[in-house]
């Protein structure tokens, strides 16, 4: 990883947002990496880094020529959750104050959900709370076999709420009741199991390893393809299947006749590569 993507490409740019705490690089060839990089803290939220994710976030959405994009954390853990300096200033302050920090939050997970292209999560170490919630909203998410999950934010008397979108979507309903509501440590393996991780690998090696390969597969799709399938999952999911037949069939028709779709099907039937295929 050598070109970092230097300047945001958000509306209006945050100038208060430490950008030491999140680190964006990416290849020539669209291979995007955030470091979630507070590792004293073990990647811990506060309000500061839960500003600076919401700009990387947004960043690469509108980055032109990322093709996937991959989200860990600094120093061999994903995130711990919640910050317990952050937690404390939490109780002193205004219901008011929470929920403008909570919604802060609920922006920064919707604009990593919002990114176009491929999402995955690598997770080492633990993640808990909103760590896990990162990993749940990632369209991937791989794990090494040692790490730990859990939602412990009942122990506490409190809920997952921000997260709980992208968790349910996850593992289904059931799961994340008994999740949310037992505040239980769970490993990869469970994890895995409900849908939270997508795939299990030994060690960081192995972790690396999944990086190379899955960086190597979306070099071969078609990133409007790639996007547009995202958007089509979030449309059409838990809807009845007849009140999404038109609008399905629209979508194909459209990609038929776009420059992506006749550049792909011409180049099968011409056996050759793609021009997006590197």
């Amino acid at each position: 990883m050598t070109n970092p993507i230097a300047d945001p490409l958000v509306e209006v740019p945050d100038t208060d947002v430490d950008e030491t705490l999140v680190q964006i690089e990416a290849t020539v060839e669209g291979v995007a990496m955030v470091t979630i990089n507070r590792p004293e803290r073990r990647n811990a939220f506060d309000a500061r880094l839960i500003a600076a994710l919401h700009e990387a976030f947004e960043t690469l959405q509108g980055a032109e020529g990322v093709r996937v994009v991959f989200l860990r954390g600094a120093g061999g853990i994903f995130s711990a959750g919640a910050d317990l300096d952050w937690m404390r200033e939490a109780v002193d302050r205004t219901e008011s104050d929470n929920r403008e920090d909570a919604y802060a939050m609920a922006k920064m997970l919707k604009s990593l959900w919002d990114i176009p292209a491929l999402t995955v999560a690598l997770v080492e170490g633990g993640a808990f709370g909103g760590g896990a919630g990162l990993a749940a909203t990632c369209d991937l998410a791989v794990s090494t076999a040692d790490a730990k999950f859990s939602f412990s934010e009942v122990r506490l008397g409190l809920i997952a709420a921000t997260i709980s979108p992208y968790v349910v979507g996850a593992v289904g309903p059931r799961t994340a009741r008994a999740l949310f509501a037992t505040g239980s440590v769970f490993d990869a393996a469970y994890a895995e199991k409900v849908g939270l991780i997508t795939e299990v690998v030994a060690d960081t090696a192995g972790l690396d390893a999944a990086c190379a390969r899955i960086a190597a597969e979306m070099m071969a799709c078609a990133p409007g393809a790639v996007a547009d399938s995202k958007k089509l999952v979030e449309d059409v999911a838990y809807k009845p299947i007849e009140d999404v037949m038109e609008e399905t069939a629209k979508r194909i028709a459209r990609t038929r006749v776009s420059p992506e779709g006749q550049e792909g099907v011409r180049a099968f039937l011409e056996k050759r590569k793609a021009s997006w295929v590197v």
